[in-house]
């Protein structure tokens, strides 16, 4: 069973961390199987805008692109070719990590890194990378009327800060 602890909080008055109140439902006989913070997978994460696309200059594959992150210009390397000028994207800045997949151990943290020369200052991301199904031939193009530096999570619909628990209701059988 499922429950969000903002639907928990309309019942029951409380102020603990969602970590402690795991703890707590666990002592009292709910076995918590699982929480998950809600938007929080994708801290980081924006709405941007591609303003230009030009080719690296050594290769073949990659592109280098300014790309407006609703607080200023980017320079982003991508080496996805689904995307022109004028798309709006899903764009991870710098020193904030890609979501954990099933084995992971460790999340993969994006760093400004030089490409053939040019400064890369963050990424453009595929459903795959976002953890949001297998695609991962191209980047996400968002539709025309994302807006520019939105937080990604709320441009799904998933932001605030509620945390689903799911509890293992055990059956109460002699």
């Amino acid at each position: 069973m499922k429950v969000t602890l903002n639907w928990l909080k309309q019942y029951v008055d409380f102020n603990w961390p969602p970590e402690e109140l795991a703890e707590r439902l666990t002592m009292l006989g709910l076995e918590v199987e699982g929480v998950q913070k809600l938007g929080g997978e994708f801290e980081g994460v924006v709405v941007g805008q591609v303003l230009t696309k030009d080719k690296v200059a050594g290769s073949d594959k990659l592109s280098v692109n300014r790309v407006n992150d609703g607080k200023g210009e980017r320079t982003i390397i991508c080496g996805a070719p689904n995307h022109q000028p004028g798309d709006k994207v899903a764009l991870i800045l710098p020193n904030f990590a890609l979501p954990l997949k099933p084995g992971e151990k460790e999340p993969f943290v994006i760093k400004e890194r030089k490409v053939f020369g040019v400064v890369s200052q963050g990424m453009m991301c595929s459903n795959k990378e976002l953890g949001l199904g297998e695609d991962g031939d191209g980047i996400i193009i968002l539709p025309p009327d994302a807006k520019v530096g939105q937080p990604f999570a709320e441009h799904l619909g998933r932001a605030g800060s509620d945390v689903v628990y799911d509890l293992e209701v055990t059956p109460n059988r002699p």
